[in-house]
């Protein structure tokens, strides 16, 4: 699929006034996208049967989450489809001929709760070979309120259709685990059928357990290992080579349930599932080969951070070390985004300057805006990782020069959320917000 960036086009044909100024500029600020799947392998016939249907999900959102944006027209052409594959219309969706406009009477905005708005099912046409191919074209256009159009940009949105044979390993879905308490063996339920209209002789399963999922169960089949936590928390992993021949419509369960256990220390923990067919067959639908439980625990993580105190005549230097503590019990990961764990914030003291900053530590206005030189700011913001283990301590040593003795400045040291102010995403499984925040004093 490829994708023009950055561009708009707009729809505004009235007189200027401030109302179509207005419009104009929420015009320029925002732009419409659509998001199909790229590209799908369709299943063909076993045996003369009618061969299985795929559900595509396609959708349409938009940039600048100030605007409104409804009346949603998504128009499917799928004229490049025939000899290849049949579609069936959803009910929000009128065709005509090769095509049709579906409508969506909402858009949302990227970041919001998007979820796909358009389902079609599509399967390979009646006597369709193996490696035909045909494409899908997406246009679309929405209205922002009070007034005016955002298009998608043209000839930039497509998903390619090839008719294929082979196994699909799709793994049944597994259902989230909430309130978990430290100690708990809890079993994920595991299953895996073959869709595809060819056998799978033989397939892989692979198991990532996060750090705090523990003693996952053995198998005679497995390699299991941990990683050594060099680049982050260790990781249990399990790789399992199984030989059972499935068959199309054939499932596999393992020999005896899959446990984990929720270590002392586990907060927010997931279990990453992944299947692939053996002798180096291609699956027809990759995507329903990995899914990824998530553990929620009852637990808590106790952030803290400590100021220091420093003092010098007129000129001189003082060193600076601010930490960062997690106390425990739990370690806590951003595992899925991969977003640090929490930003250390240091505002310089009245008559201090920082000429040496710590690495991962970034210079900032007080607002928080961009700041020109390393050194010299009235503020800094200091990375962490994507994940603390239970006991994490983490130094951030400044060089703090005292140009003005003022007695008693003090500077804020204080922890946040990556994204946004305490306010607004607060870390819900800290017990003791109050060592959140010290001060730096100079003299």
């Amino acid at each position: 699929m490829a994708m023009a960036a950055g561009l708009l086009t707009a729809g505004l044909a009235a007189p200027a006034s401030a109302d179509n100024v207005a419009d104009n500029n929420a015009l320029q600020s925002d732009q419409l996208w659509i998001n199909p799947p790229s590209e799908r392998t369709l299943p063909r016939g076993i045996d003369g049967a009618q061969p299985k249907s795929l559900t595509l999900g396609v959708g349409i959102y938009h940039d600048n989450d100030n605007y409104t944006v409804i009346d949603g027209r998504l128009t499917v052409d799928v004229s490049e489809l025939v000899g290849v594959a049949e579609v069936t219309w959803p009910d929000n969706c009128a065709p005509s001929g090769t095509s049709a406009v579906c409508d969506i009477p909402v858009v949302p905005a990227i970041g919001g709760d998007y979820e796909d708005q358009v389902f079609l099912t599509v399967r390979a046409a009646d006597g369709a070979e193996v490696g035909a191919q045909g494409r899908i074209t997406y246009e679309a256009t929405a209205k922002v309120r009070p007034g005016g159009t955002l298009t998608a940009p043209q000839e930039s949105f497509d998903t390619e259709l090839t008719v294929g044979a082979g196994p699909d390993l799709a793994i049944d879905p597994v259902t989230d685990i909430e309130d978990g308490q430290p100690g708990d063996e809890l079993t994920i339920p595991f299953k895996v059928t073959n869709n595809g209209n060819e056998s799978a002789n033989g397939f892989t399963l692979k198991l990532y357990a996060s750090y705090g999922l523990t003693e996952l169960t053995r198998y005679d089949a497995c390699t299991h290992t941990t990683t050594d936590g060099s680049d982050g928390p260790p990781w249990n992993t399990a790789i399992c080579a199984f030989d059972e021949v499935l068959a199309p419509g054939d499932s596999f369960e393992l020999p005896e349930p899959l446990t984990v256990r929720l270590a002392p220390h586990a907060l927010n923990e997931r279990l990453d599932i992944d299947v692939e067919p053996g002798d180096g067959a291609q699956d027809l639908d990759s995507e329903n080969n990995y899914t990824v439980t998530q553990f929620g625990v009852e637990n808590t993580a106790d952030f803290s951070v400590t100021g220091d105190a420093v003092s010098g005549a007129a000129g001189a230097t003082a060193t600076a070390e601010l930490t960062f503590r997690n106390n425990g019990p739990a370690w806590f990961g951003n595992l899925g985004s991969g977003d640090p764990v929490a930003t250390v914030r240091l505002v310089v003291p009245r008559g201090a300057k920082v000429t040496g900053v710590p690495s991962g530590c970034s210079p900032r206005t007080l607002a928080g805006g961009y700041y020109p030189t390393r050194t010299g700011a009235p503020r800094y913001d200091c990375r962490l990782p994507h994940a603390v283990l239970e006991d994490a301590l983490y130094t951030f040593p400044f060089s703090v020069r005292v140009d003005t003795v003022v007695p008693g400045a003090t500077g804020a040291v204080s922890i946040h959320p990556q994204f946004g102010e305490f306010g607004e995403y607060p870390f819900d499984f800290d017990p003791d917000r109050t060592n959140n925040t010290a001060v730096l004093t100079v003299n």
